[in-house]
């Protein structure tokens, strides 16, 4: 008798659409361009593209535009086809690009930093230039006139930078792995906070204006979501990639994160579910659990007669506990863990079947993403790897 085949279910995963070759070096940022089957990059091999999908069904270059120098970051407004580019020399050259995106007319240079521009980002509401550089410098421009209206030393070279328009808070993530918020006004800027939560420095920032949160990614492999709006100080801890996160896109409307990383992974995170704080690990001189000592603590060692313990942690109560009392090991989504760290036996036991459930999706871009955007209308996530390749996805599947 045969055996009854049972249905297998559908794997949902990003759909590869297009993959758009021919740069020289890494395209070190690239947008989808809105209501067009187009895309722009800039690249470290000193050439501006803009890519319009022939008949063919491929992506060829309808402009392309060689630089003065590598082309570090960019900027473009799809309202007004503003193109601003951060270079290598520490030039911010402006440009408008025509309706048909096939030819782009020089406007103005900036002389914005001594060094490699890290970050720009041109306001519409206020006709300011936002960017960053090498220099430990943020500056922020006129668009008008071209004017250089403030600057602010940050501690380390930025990497990352957001900024909120209602508020004129700038959010600048940096490689010490400080966050720095800044208020801005016309000709000056007010220090507000500074926080750090990560370990390694600061790679990519995403703001959320609805809900009013930051999201910071860094090169220790996390994501970390802080409640800026409710000004509760609290920070939810994301553990989702084997390398540095890259960048970081957040869907408003489906609340859901995507973030990339060094190793290759898209990894798509429900931000709808109500998410807990990791716990502040606690100091002791012994195990928590059994009370056997620490290898530094020679007073219980000696009077006990006992051999010092290593100490570690439990993920998920916070508690300072020894190997044998933490043997096991589970993923506690609800706190960021999506992949399995220690916990203590007990909170073991107490973990359930549901509290295991995953609230992330993870995907292979077979590629190692240095940069990402995200347009929303279509679904459509662009991913630029260390392979030059620039990959274009559907991600209805997974982001709906």
């Amino acid at each position: 008798m045969a055996a009854e085949i049972q249905p297998q279910p559908l794997t949902r995963k990003p759909i590869l659409l297009q993959r758009v070759e021919g740069s020289q070096e890494v395209v070190n940022m690239a947008v989808i361009v809105p209501k067009e089957e187009g895309v722009i990059s800039v690249s470290e091999d000193r050439t501006v593209r803009v890519w319009l999908k022939r008949d063919s069904g491929q992506y060829w270059p309808s402009i392309y535009h060689a630089m003065p120098s590598p082309c570090s970051c960019m900027s473009f407004n799809p309202e007004t086809r503003r193109l601003s580019i951060g270079l290598d020399n520490g030039t911010i050259s402006e440009f408008i690009l025509s309706e048909d995106y096939n030819k782009m007319t020089p406007v103005k240079n900036y002389q914005a930093h001594q060094s490699r521009v890290t970050m720009v980002l041109f306001v519409l509401e206020l006709e300011w230039v936002l960017s960053t550089g090498q220099d430990k410098q943020f500056a922020w421009h006129c668009s008008e006139s071209g004017q250089r209206l403030g600057c602010y030393r940050t501690s380390a070279v930025a990497s990352g930078l957001q900024f909120d328009v209602e508020t004129r808070h700038v959010f600048i993530g940096d490689h010490s792995g400080q966050v720095t918020i800044l208020k801005l006004e016309q000709e000056n800027c007010t220090l507000l906070t500074t926080f750090r939560g990560h370990t390694g420095g600061v790679t990519a920032l995403c703001w959320d204006p609805v809900q009013r949160v930051l999201f910071s990614g860094s090169s220790d492999h996390s994501v970390i979501m802080w409640d800026i709006g409710g000004r509760k100080g609290t920070a939810i801890e994301l553990q989702g990639h084997n390398d540095k996160v890259r960048a970081l896109s957040y869907a408003q409307h489906t609340r859901q994160l995507i973030s990339c990383g060094g190793d290759g992974g898209i990894v798509v995170w429900n931000m709808d579910v109500e998410r807990q704080e990791t716990p502040e690990w606690l100091d002791s001189d012994s195990c928590q659990k059994c009370d056997q000592p620490f290898f530094w603590n020679f007073k219980q060692m000696w009077d006990n007669k006992k051999i010092g313990l290593r100490q570690h942690h439990c993920r998920k109560c916070g508690k300072a506990v020894c190997g044998k009392c933490s043997s096991k090991r589970s993923s506690i989504p609800l706190m960021g863990f999506e992949f399995e760290v220690r916990v203590c036996d007990s909170c073991h036991e107490a973990i359930t079947d549901e509290e295991r459930a995953p609230t992330a999706t993870f995907h292979d871009s077979k590629h190692n993403i240095v940069h990402v955007h995200f347009d929303a209308t279509r679904g459509w996530l662009l991913t630029s790897g260390t392979d030059k390749v620039i990959k274009l996805w559907d991600m209805t599947p997974v982001v709906s």
